[in-house]
């Protein structure tokens, strides 16, 4: 694809400003005059005779060209991207390296004019050939400002550890916005997020204790402790956070929840942040929200094809409910943006109501939930029937009054999507007549019911074959003495952080509703007839697809153990 002239970006660039009403066709006269005076870029100009601002005029260079544009003052520095390219060329050329991708070996950086080739190229000669450059869009006066920040500072942990334990805090630096970065607990703090992004944490944990601070990630659902730090710094590290999400760093006695947003390894990441008073101060938890991670296509989700199969013909009913079941941390909201991301289009219009928004979602109306507001749940769901929806997303089915509304929604011609707490597919039916849904209100309206955990996958590099136990086969329901099967466990290397076990793997059970099962859940059926019903209808339990990921050498007994109850399978 050939990059656009400077005579096609010049015009498109006017003309876009133009119809959005952000410059009149007067000042754009004028800064072509003034540009042929000087021969400076159009954008250039218009920024400097204070026509439009420079973050707006970066949308707009970034929407003509085709290319990203970038917010360089959340973006958290990459140590790794600034030692390829130095101070004095990113100086020279206007530019900052801002995230490198160790595995795809692609360098993005930051420039003024995203389609200068020849400095592109320069670029090139000198991080190698085998670096793709991925260009980025940026104001000129953002590029300076974060070049003189990002050089010359310790940017990794343990740096800017014994950098604060030969130097003084100042603590009224801690929420400056000039020149912060001279200040290491703001350099600290921004390390440990990029770390903790870096490692696929889902969860960051600050743990005050009485003589010291716990930091702890939650990587593939399980809490691993990253290291210790001094006592001293955590009041400082309190600040630093509670600035970054706009809490009230003088309220120390009561939970806060905060949410900021960063640009972490070249994309854009959020954190939701909770303050709670424990004895030894506020401990901190950060919820990673990786837009790059949080929408998978339904294809790639590592499904049986079964099961997928059975999710595709679930979406493909018009009406109803489909219910997305499993404990906090189980994947449900992931599954969720999969189904919507699956049947979206301009000739859909698809509402969410949720607690909060998670992933922001192009064509899709999102809405949170404001207690400030009273817009909970069931007000919600009332409102969203009146904008012409055809799907509706329920974040979660709480009460009687949500689950009327949305059993309402289904009645009435739209297909909502929710969750629930149960812990397995047929537990939906007794949960929901717990909540107050009559059996008459659920027959007909429940399309399917998807249960699910999260289950860590064995690391590929250093994994073990082995043959399975007298017990371990019957676990597997395979038989003792057949050689042919073979199943693997974990080891630890250096990969996979010692651990045996890299990445996680939905494992789901699928329940399409059908007449008779509809009959039964009108009869109150219990739940062994329920199971019986729908194991006819080739219904496979979390276990049995828990199992078929062992089998397939994708995980271990010991990880399935873990999550799920295998008890019962041992005769």
């Amino acid at each position: 694809m050939n990059a656009p002239s400077v005579i096609d970006v010049k015009k498109k660039l006017g003309q876009q400003l133009l119809e959005k009403g952000l410059i009149s066709i007067d000042q754009l006269d004028i800064a072509l005059t003034e540009q042929k005076k000087n021969g400076r870029l159009l954008g250039e100009v218009l920024v400097s005779l204070g026509f439009v601002s420079e973050s707006v005029m970066r949308d707009a260079i970034s929407q003509v060209l085709g290319i990203a544009s970038v917010e360089l003052e959340t973006v958290v520095p990459d140590k790794a991207a600034l030692d390829l390219i130095e101070k004095e060329i990113a100086e020279r050329y206007t530019i900052v390296p801002v995230s490198f991708d160790e595995d795809r070996q692609q360098l993005s950086i930051a420039m003024k004019n995203a389609s200068d080739l020849m400095i592109l190229d320069r670029v090139h000669a000198l991080v190698g050939r085998k670096i793709e450059l991925v260009p980025m869009v940026a104001g000129e006066s953002e590029i300076k400002k974060a070049v003189d920040q990002f050089y010359g500072y310790e940017l990794s942990v343990d740096g800017i550890l014994h950098e604060i334990e030969t130097g003084e805090i100042d603590y009224r630096s801690l929420d400056a916005t000039e020149d912060e970065y001279s200040q290491p607990l703001v350099r600290l703090v921004d390390a440990i997020l990029a770390d903790a992004v870096k490692r696929a944490a889902s969860d960051i944990h600050f743990e005050p204790e009485e003589g010291f601070l716990r930091l702890r990630y939650r990587i593939d659902g399980v809490l691993r402790q990253i290291r210790s730090l001094h006592k001293d710094y955590w009041s400082a590290i309190v600040v630093r956070l509670k600035v970054m999400c706009n809490m009230n760093i003088a309220e120390t006695r009561i939970p806060q929840d905060g949410r900021l947003s960063l640009q972490v390894q070249g994309h854009r990441v959020d954190f939701r942040v909770s303050a709670q008073p424990t004895t030894h101060g506020e401990n901190i938890v950060l919820r990673v929200l990786d837009r790059a991670k949080g929408i998978v296509p339904m294809d790639e989700l590592g499904l049986h094809e079964d099961t997928l199969n059975d999710l595709k013909l679930m979406m493909a009913r018009p009406e109803g409910i489909i219910l997305v079941t499993g404990p906090t941390g189980s994947g449900k909201t992931t599954t969720l943006y999969s189904l919507l991301n699956y049947v979206k289009s301009e000739q859909v219009n698809i509402m969410t109501l949720e607690d909060p928004v998670e992933y922001p979602m192009d064509m899709i109306r999102q809405t949170s939930v404001n207690e400030v507001a009273r817009m909970d749940f069931a007000n919600g769901i009332r409102s969203m029937m009146r904008q012409d929806p055809d799907i509706i997303l329920i974040g979660e089915i709480r009460d009687e009054d949500t689950a009327d509304m949305a059993f309402r929604a289904a009645m009435t011609g739209h297909q909502v999507l929710s969750t629930l707490h149960t812990n397995s597919a047929i537990g939906t039916f007794p949960r929901l007549l717990d909540i107050g849904v009559l059996p008459d209100i659920m027959t007909g309206n429940i399309i399917g019911v998807i249960s699910q955990r999260l289950i860590r996958l064995l690391c590929q590099s250093c994994k073990t074959e082995k043959k399975p136990t007298e017990l371990e086969s019957q676990l597997l329901d395979i038989e003792f003495e057949d050689k042919k099967i073979k199943i693997f466990d974990p080891v630890g290397c250096s990969l996979c952080d010692n651990t045996g076990y890299k990445g996680r793997l939905a494992i789901i059970e699928a329940l399409r509703i059908n007449d008779e099962l509809d009959e039964q859940i009108a009869k109150r059926a219990t739940l062994g007839e329920l199971k019986a019903t729908a194991k006819t209808t080739g219904y496979k339990t979390l276990a049995d697809d828990a199992i078929r990921c062992v089998l397939e050498g994708r995980t271990s007994i010991a990880e399935v153990s873990r999550v799920i109850d295998l008890t019962q399978r041992v005769m």
